[in-house]
């Protein structure tokens, strides 16, 4: 499938962009190279291949789930202005 001058100025006036005049051909050859492309992908047969949900088919490696830090909240309860049952009370800002 090949792009006419015509289409790519057409395509720019939709797109409110604004090529130069000695950027068309450049800016028709790039476009119908895209296009050429593209057909050579679809002629690829790949009625064997199975979909992918991604390219590589590897598992995430996650780390253990393991504490790796000790427990401060009652030294950091103990210096705050005000706590009750394990919470740290603050006064009503909504009325």
């Amino acid at each position: 499938m090949a792009i006419e001058r015509s289409e790519v100025e057409k395509i720019a006036h939709l797109a409110r962009l604004g090529l130069a005049e000695n950027d068309l051909p450049r800016t028709t050859e790039t476009l119908n190279n895209i296009l050429g492309l593209i057909d050579r992908m679809q002629a690829v047969d790949t009625s064997g291949v199975e979909p992918l949900a991604h390219p590589l088919e590897t598992t995430q490696r996650l780390r253990a789930d393991e504490v790796t830090e000790a427990n401060h909240r009652d030294d950091y309860q103990a210096i705050a202005p005000a706590v009750e049952n394990g919470l740290y009370l603050v006064p009503r800002v909504i009325e």
